[in-house]
């Protein structure tokens, strides 16, 4: 989805330089964001954080702690990859309080609010629906400008790397606003397969995600973030992947040809 809830990085730390790696499931170093006791290691050293909030249904504080024990350590650059829209959102939003605990943390800091992943389409929760042939989400004839994530990594990695992002709030999203039945049809030319996009009814898209074992509250808060591009409301473009790379943001026609090259929809 739009921002953290679709993890194409995981949470984690890194420096240039850094002699380890930290990692929940690889590396010398094992790193668990869930488990408070594996943070001391993975930030011994460490004078950058890359910091994703994976869950949307973690506790609330969890980001804010790794925040004060990363600059106890000796972190002196935080990037935060948040989501669209959080900067509008009142403080319930799940990453609003992260927002708060980076930009008050007294050291360098870059937040990314990058809008809908164009990955959702091929690693993320609407894969099934692209291989089955039907796409069904309550986002009627609405349009959004998805994001590559590729651009998301490359604007992170400058930030943890260069000085020039310090302060900087990017939103990041793809160059045009396109539909899911638009997203769906460059699909279908890219695979040579029919896909098509069907507008759902909100509250049949919540009762599906709880039958899937998604909490009621996330699965609301969800499908109102889809809604929103129904109604028109989420088709404005930003300039954050210009400003933070000195390029534009790549088209939703490259990410479909290349992933169809890849494979990833046989």
């Amino acid at each position: 989805m739009a921002g953290s809830a679709s993890a194409r990085c995981q949470a984690g730390s890194a420096a240039p330089g850094l002699a380890h790696h930290a990692s929940r499931t690889s590396g010398d170093v094992r790193f668990d964001l869930g488990n408070p006791t594996t943070w001391a290691p993975a930030l011994d050293g460490v004078t950058a954080a890359y910091i994703v909030e994976p869950s949307l249904q973690a506790s609330a504080d969890r980001i804010p702690r790794f925040v004060a024990e990363a600059v106890a350590a000796g972190a002196r650059r935080l990037v935060l990859l948040s989501a669209g829209g959080v900067g509008e959102a009142d403080d319930s939003h799940p990453l609003k309080a992260p927002e708060q605990a980076v930009r008050g943390s007294g050291v360098d800091w870059t937040i990314l609010r990058p809008d809908w992943f164009s990955q959702n389409f091929s690693e993320g929760p609407w894969l099934p629906g692209i291989l089955d042939g039907t796409l069904s989400l309550p986002t009627g004839d609405g349009r959004t400008p998805f994001i590559d994530a590729e651009d998301i990594a490359e604007v992170a990695a400058s930030a943890l790397t260069d000085d020039r992002h310090s302060g900087q709030i990017y939103q990041l999203t793809g160059p045009r606003a396109i539909s899911f039945g638009e997203a769906a049809d460059l699909i279908s030319k890219a695979t040579g397969r029919t896909i098509r996009h069907v507008d759902l009814a909100p509250e049949v898209h919540v009762e599906r995600q709880v039958a899937n074992d998604v909490p009621p509250d996330i699965a609301r808060l969800l499908t109102g973030i889809l809604v929103t591009i129904r109604d028109g409301l989420a088709a404005e473009t930003a300039d954050g992947v210009e400003r933070a790379l000195g390029r534009p943001a790549r088209p939703f026609e490259a990410y479909a040809a290349e992933t169809a090259a890849a494979g990833h929809w046989n």
